[in-house]
């Protein structure tokens, strides 16, 4: 039916590439899957669950007290979520958030100095180890901020949200590629 609303990614091919030597990188990132997963599951047992399920490729970020979101670059399959729900039935809950949530690559060796314009985080490396998460603001949008390599992190945010975090993003950019310079 023509009437119905048409999936259309929010930062769809954006792509900021520095212009200096703090080679600072921004990336929509694919709209594949994320899942909200609520419960009382250890990691190591729900990354076990997830295999199972066909999320393998997925990666599991704490976002709270029993909480983490599990993200992944393939969009997620019916069948797959109710093997998933299935499999946890008991131990934890699992919601999509595919469709309201969306995910930012940083990389570039001024990565940090970009992001701490717009957090307090601490994201020293031996503070913030890679793989390590934290829900936290930058300005005033919630962000999952995610550790993904030395120089390189990853944001989730609201879908809703998201133009304005890629445009605070650059701003940020222009400003530690000029710092960092």
């Amino acid at each position: 039916m023509p009437d119905l609303p048409q999936h259309k990614p929010v930062l769809a091919g954006m792509v900021y590439n520095g212009t200096s030597e703090a080679g600072i990188r921004l990336q929509a990132l694919p709209e594949g899957h994320l899942l909200h997963v609520l419960g009382a599951i250890e990691p190591s047992a729900l990354a076990a669950e997830l295999a199972k399920a066909g999320f393998a490729n997925s990666s599991i970020r704490k976002a709270g007290f029993r909480q983490w979101f599990v993200a992944g670059d393939e969009p997620p399959v019916p069948a797959t979520l109710d093997a998933l729900a299935a499999a946890l039935a008991g131990k934890a809950y699992v919601m999509d958030q595919s469709h309201g949530r969306v995910r930012i690559g940083i990389s570039g060796r001024s990565s940090r100095l970009l992001l701490s314009k717009g957090t307090a985080v601490d994201l020293d490396p031996a503070v913030f180890p890679e793989g390590h998460s934290v829900m936290a603001m930058i300005g005033h949008l919630s962000v999952q901020i995610v550790r993904t390599g030395d120089d390189s992190f990853e944001l989730t945010v609201l879908r809703s949200f998201a133009e304005s975090l890629w445009h605070e993003l650059r701003h940020m950019a222009a400003s530690a590629e000029k710092d960092g310079a």
